[in-house]
């Protein structure tokens, strides 16, 4: 085993270099099975830093089948793992986002911690999910919007997929994949699973050259912004982090059912979906208005988190997003 994995093994943090030599080893078959579930476990009693993260992040954007696009192009992506099983909140505020005129290189996976990912209710909504880089890259020019399903676009991850199903639980890898676009995008709105993780995050993406996102969690739990509870956000901004909260409340946001985020099989969620596209108001529609704000922000489209939420909502219920719907659906 290199030294830098017996460094780890002895519980000592690494260097965003020493983290980016162990990755590019790990992602390129240089290690046994068990020598990866070693290292991983290793990482996860230690408890991953940010150079760990940065390290990951850069070796899984180095490696991955890269997809070129406008600078102001960005990704909705979550960890996933918030245990809320809610509907596809970012990935609905990515198609709103696209009917508003703002690039997303939607980048995501099948299901892992929920009944429904955003590449199932993609595929339910007849969404390609399976474009090659010259299609994402049109899709992307001609309607603001592509999906990169994460398998077909990080191939390295091949070596360490055997040992991460072996060990069945959330590793390092569950944090980077999220951070790691194949379209090398520099803006991002991405929530996570938990707080503890939010400013890692901002740090890693600073490291490697994002100019804008917003990382959020809510004070519900949700790896999303929520309508029913203040969200915390960290703010990376040109370089310098920042913290804030979003609060429902100040923004009018009247909400009752929680239950009527909570998602089930592709079929239904792509429904919901479909209904908040063709302008029903619910807390749904609510959720993802909040999500889109954010979006706004981080293309920046919209300076102020209150007008860019009206915006949002006042969109939503134009009919104009059902009809960007229906082109993406026979692109």
């Amino acid at each position: 085993m290199s030294d830098i994995a017996t460094k780890l093994k002895q519980g000592q943090n690494l260097s965003f270099e020493e983290s980016k030599s162990l990755f590019s080893d790990l992602m390129g078959g240089k290690h046994e099975e068990n020598q990866i579930i070693e290292i991983l476990e290793a990482l996860i009693k230690k408890g991953e830093t940010k150079d760990e993260l940065a390290g990951g992040i850069f070796v899984l954007r180095d490696k991955a089948t890269k997809v070129s696009c406008d600078p102001n192009t960005i990704d909705t992506c979550g960890t996933g793992g918030d245990g809320q099983n809610s509907l596809n909140i970012s990935t609905a505020a990515a198609i709103v986002l696209a009917s508003m005129g703002v690039k997303v290189a939607k980048h995501g996976n099948k299901a892992v911690s929920s009944n429904c990912g955003s590449a199932d209710v993609l595929e339910a909504l007849k969404i390609n999910i399976n474009q090659n880089p010259q299609e994402v890259e049109n899709s992307i020019k001609k309607l603001n919007f592509a999906f990169m399903f994460a398998p077909n676009y990080h191939s390295a991850m091949k070596y360490v997929g055997p040992a991460r199903k072996k060990m069945g639980k959330r590793t390092i890898f569950n944090l980077i994949g999220p951070l790691s676009s194949p379209a090398q995008v520099r803006r991002q709105v991405v929530g996570v699973f938990e707080k503890k993780w939010m400013k890692p995050f901002a740090e890693a993406l600073k490291e490697n050259n994002v100019t804008h996102a917003f990382i959020v969690h809510s004070e519900d739990g949700m790896d999303e912004i929520s309508p029913f509870s203040k969200t915390n956000v960290v703010e990376l901004k040109n370089g310098i982090i920042s913290e804030f909260k979003i609060d429902p409340k100040e923004l009018g946001i009247k909400v009752s059912n929680r239950e009527n985020l909570k998602g089930k099989n592709a079929k239904y969620n792509s429904e919901k979906i479909v209904e908040i596209c063709k302008g029903k108001l619910n807390e749904f529609s609510q959720s993802v208005a909040l999500n889109v704000a954010a979006g706004l922000i981080v293309a920046g489209k919209e300076n102020n988190f209150k007008e860019a939420f009206n915006n949002a909502s006042t969109h939503l219920q134009s009919g104009k997003v059902y009809a960007h719907l229906i082109k993406l659906q026979t692109n």
